[in-house]
């Protein structure tokens, strides 16, 4: 659910400078179920008052033209296996996938880190020791320890990637996990099949995501995630058991009142950047992504995955293809 730009960033830097065990499968409790009648009414509430809140596997038609949409959870789960199994045909029968990054930009993407390390290293500046007071350097310290990263090594990276890296709990975080969810499984399953796997954008996009960040924001960032870092675990079963229900947004909508409850960080800082990252991530990709989808459906019938945070919403894919005079009708999940 997630974008996989980042969990893909994460893990190919693991597979460059990380060669980590397989860690254990995340254990904790569904945060959404442990919330008070209310909150959880009100979070369901504002769920289901946008277009399409509900499911992750759609049909778009228009003109004798045929979208598949699967929304992807990025991170790896058995449970993809029986989507993995009905999707094949689909794929198979189609004239290309589509995803947010394929095997051609995953190479480039680790071409150009090891050709510009700069982007992924504080060239001038203070380093992260040196930025952050030593109590949280010391915390951050401990987190990376858990995630099998000295510390040592993290003190020089960009405080993004960083943030980035602790977005993923300690649990989940191999190369094996971060690499194999249901866009991995489909990618491989298109190419055994002799169908072109497309990219819905250039290999190089999540640099110019966080490129629009300030060092200010990404410092915050990093803090903001810092804080509530002890709770990830519990966060991914919270996103797992939400993406398995269909119920993306429904989980969007907690981790807003979710962040927005972080204790010592003011709710204010905290909405804008819950909102800068919603426009990056989110947002603005969601439409630079409509063009490639109906110029490749125009050839033939086509299979889209993507996270599915970017299905549900007034700006999000499924609401935009109906705008453009696609009919969206629900498969069965």
């Amino acid at each position: 659910m997630k974008t996989s730009a980042m969990r893909l960033l994460v893990s190919l830097l693991v597979a460059l400078f990380l060669p980590l065990a397989a860690l254990a499968e995340c254990v904790g409790q569904n945060l959404i179920d442990a919330l008070p009648a209310d909150q959880t009414a009100a979070i369901r509430a504002a769920a289901d008052a946008v277009p399409f809140a509900h499911g992750n596997f759609w049909t778009a038609e228009r003109d004798g033209q045929k979208i598949t949409l699967a929304g992807t959870l990025h991170i790896d789960d058995p449970r993809h296996e029986a989507a993995t199994q009905w999707l094949i045909p689909e794929i198979l029968g189609t004239s290309a996938l589509l995803v947010e990054a394929g095997p051609e930009e995953e190479k480039a993407l680790l071409a150009y880190i090891a050709a510009h390390p700069e982007r992924m290293i504080i060239q001038t500046g203070p380093t992260l020791p040196e930025a952050l007071p030593e109590a949280q350097w010391q915390r951050l310290s401990g987190a990376l320890r858990a995630r099998g990263i000295p510390p040592f090594m993290a003190a020089k990276l960009q405080p993004w990637y960083v943030a980035s890296i602790l977005a993923i709990p300690a649990c989940q975080l191999s190369l094996g996990a971060a690499m194999n969810g249901l866009d991995r499984r489909l990618t491989d399953a298109a190419t055994a099949g002799g169908i072109q796997v497309q990219a819905l954008e250039p290999f190089d996009t999540i640099f110019g995501i966080f490129d629009s960040f300030t060092q200010a924001d990404q410092m915050a960032m990093l803090v903001q995630t810092l804080a509530d870092v002890d709770g990830n675990d519990d966060m991914a079963v919270t996103l797992s058991d939400s993406y398995f229900a269909g119920e993306n947004r429904l989980f969007w909508e907690f981790s807003k009142l979710h962040l927005l409850n972080v204790p010592g960080l003011s709710p204010q800082e905290l909405q804008r950047e819950f909102d800068l990252m919603e426009t990056a991530l989110i947002t603005r990709r969601n439409a630079t992504w409509i063009a490639p989808i109906e110029a490749a459906a125009a050839k033939g019938p086509v299979v889209v995955a993507f996270g599915a945070l970017h299905l549900p919403g007034d700006k999000g894919v499924l609401n935009l293809l109906a705008q453009n005079g696609w009919t969206i009708s629900p498969l069965p999940q």
